[in-house]
């Protein structure tokens, strides 16, 4: 098996990330802000070569990666969309609470959407699919999904992810120890980058 590192690059800001609502299929574009994080996350990345490069097909993810210098490798993968929350898509967690007390994407049932498992399920998809490339990857996508991600990357059942905070237009790395996966960096922020509100 080949022992090639996981880049995993978080969209930039949207004016639902700024407000806590779950981003889920909803195409919600990239604010101003959030196009100058990409651009940001370009210099960061300073043209590191990836031998592939997965993207969700969703704008925010798209364009955060056509800005940062990706664009022409951009191979768009329904595994890496983000998380679906069901009825809950566009809520905020404090609004569900209000009729659900204590609620959380991570342990409650997601009516109409998709549960924490087959969000680990896809991305275990995405893992094999990464795996299978020869060299280096890049993945553009989603908070909630790149934190299962990781957590199914280290062998930890999807609910892991819960422990794993990622801000707008950061930059991961998962890797190796000898023959173990390894999370190599986490939430690398571009000087841009700002924290999302909890959702």
């Amino acid at each position: 098996m080949t022992q090639n590192d996981i880049v995993l690059i978080r969209h930039g800001q949207t004016e639902w990330s700024i407000s806590g609502q779950h981003t889920g299929r909803t195409d919600v574009p990239l604010t101003d802000f959030g196009r100058q994080q990409a651009d940001a996350l370009g210099e960061m990345l300073d043209g590191a070569h990836f031998d592939r490069v997965y993207s969700s097909p969703l704008v925010r993810a798209w364009e955060t990666m056509e800005r940062a210098g990706y664009g022409a490798q951009g191979i768009p993968s329904n595994n890496v969309l983000e998380w679906d929350y069901g009825v809950y898509e566009g809520r905020r967690t404090e609004d569900i609470r209000s009729k659900i007390p204590g609620w959380t994407v991570w342990g409650s049932p997601i009516l109409d959407g998709e549960t924490v498992d087959e969000v680990g399920a896809r991305a275990d998809l995405a893992i094999e699919a990464c795996l299978a490339a020869e060299g280096r990857v890049a993945v553009f996508a989603h908070g909630h999904f790149l934190r299962i991600m990781t957590a199914r990357w280290m062998g930890l059942p999807a609910v892991a992810g819960k422990s794993l905070s990622l801000g707008t237009a950061t930059v991961s790395t998962l890797g190796w120890e000898r023959e173990n996966r390894v999370l190599q960096m986490w939430n690398d922020a571009c000087h841009l980058s700002s924290m999302d509100p909890i959702v």
